[in-house]
């Protein structure tokens, strides 16, 4: 695996889709998760010109004059890594409202504009966006999975496949960023890992926000990947460093920012009134965080305990990435309750509510649907499927719209 072109990207369509009738389309994700090469793979034979803003001169000819920049661009133009020159936005706002051309101007960025609203207001309306994550288990498999429809439409038929057992391991260590998966050997991976998470900050961290301390964010991340798949505790997270807890929460925002963590809020209902309303908290992708940690699929087969919080952001990160491919859009949330009953991930599209919960073990027991039995009853009618992946051998019916069903399934579903 030498190249991410190996690998279908399947946001593919809904970029050409956004290109058709859209003046600015902007594909974001986190830094060499492939961004350019899909922008480039696409636009290029469309003659699209390439200009990057990690070039200095590029860059400082932007921000001097952004203005005469976006003035004497070409027709069609790539503009990778726009976040850097955010004085840009308000001239590319003014150069559409001259002249509305569909697919204008595409944009890549390594930071999440929809959380600087003065960047993402001023192109609303005229800009598209196109999340691109790390590969999933479906791209690396060469064909996309069916798993959502299934889930939303309740139907999961009784067969056979499988377990994985020590592949799944590999599989959570080995993460989903092309170049990293490009390395045969888990300890080059690793190398990648740690080098790549040390550019975000010195790169795009460092264009958000001005902070002394650079080197706190690499131990911070390494913290909080220990944590992953966890309630957000911003005093358990402050615990090994000299610094506030608004300073730490702000430093969480930032790596947020940068798509290296993201926070899953509660799901919750005017049915049930105990319920827990703490976001969870998740690494952006489980071989980044194995890599901070440590770790490889031997030290995942010793700890089961960490191995299970892995194994819960994996899946979780499988089904976000899927989800992004799908029309209407579907929000995810975790549910939890004061008596302990939980889901890991709800799932919600529309007026449709559907639950997966994720078990490292290769057994599933009907006490084992608690959490998913207390959000049927929240959701009521809602309520499309509740589902415990696990890394069994057998789909298999616990119940009106309750199933257990292998985790494999999630990526491999034709």
């Amino acid at each position: 695996m030498n190249s991410p072109l190996l690998h279908p990207r399947f946001a593919r369509a809904r970029l050409t889709e956004a290109l058709a009738d859209t003046p600015v389309v902007l594909i974001h994700g986190p830094r060499q998760c492939g961004k350019t090469t899909l922008a480039r793979t696409v636009c290029e034979p469309l003659g699209y010109r390439y200009l990057s803003f990690d070039d200095d001169v590029t860059r400082s000819a932007a921000e001097t004059d952004p203005v005469g920049f976006v003035g004497d661009l070409p027709e069609h133009v790539i503009l990778d890594e726009a976040q850097r020159v955010p004085e840009l936005f308000v001239s590319l706002k003014s150069a559409v409202d001259r002249r509305r051309v569909p697919g204008r101007f595409v944009l890549t960025g390594s930071a999440n504009v929809l959380l600087v609203p003065k960047l993402s207001d001023s192109l609303a309306g005229r800009m598209e966006i196109v999340r691109l994550h790390p590969l999933t288990q479906c791209e690396l498999a060469g064909k996309p999975s069916r798993f959502v429809e299934a889930l939303f439409a309740g139907r999961f038929p009784i067969r056979q496949s499988e377990r994985l057992g020590r592949e799944l391991m590999e599989r959570v260590a080995a993460g989903g960023y092309p170049a990293a998966l490009a390395r045969a050997v888990p300890r080059r991976r690793t190398a990648w890992y740690r080098e790549c998470v040390d550019a975000i900050v010195r790169r795009d961290v460092r264009d958000l926000a001005r902070i002394g301390a650079l080197d706190v964010l690499p131990r911070l991340l390494a913290a909080a990947a220990a944590q992953t798949a966890t309630l957000l505790n911003i005093t358990d997270l402050s615990g090994p460093f000299q610094l506030s807890r608004p300073t730490i929460h702000d430093y969480v925002t930032l790596l947020e920012r940068v798509f290296l963590l993201e926070s899953l809020p509660p799901w919750y209902s005017n049915r049930l009134s105990r319920l827990i309303k703490t976001p969870k908290l998740h690494l952006g992708d489980t071989g980044v965080a194995c890599a901070l940690l440590g770790l490889d699929a031997a030290d995942l087969a010793e700890d089961r305990l960490t191995f299970g919080r892995l194994l819960e952001t994996f899946a979780y990160q499988e089904l976000r990435r899927q989800a992004d491919w799908h029309d209407p859009a579907i929000a995810f949330h975790h549910f939890r309750d004061k008596d302990g009953a939980e889901v890991d991930v709800v799932l919600e599209r529309g007026l449709r509510i559907a639950g997966v919960e994720i078990k490292a073990g290769a057994t599933v027991r009907s006490e084992d649907f608690r959490g998913l039995r207390r959000l049927q009853e929240a959701a009521g009618k809602s309520f499309t499927a509740g589902v415990i992946l696990y890394d069994g051998e057998t789909v298999a019916p616990f119940g009106d719209r309750l199933h257990a069903v292998p985790i494999r399934t999630l990526w491999e579903t034709a």
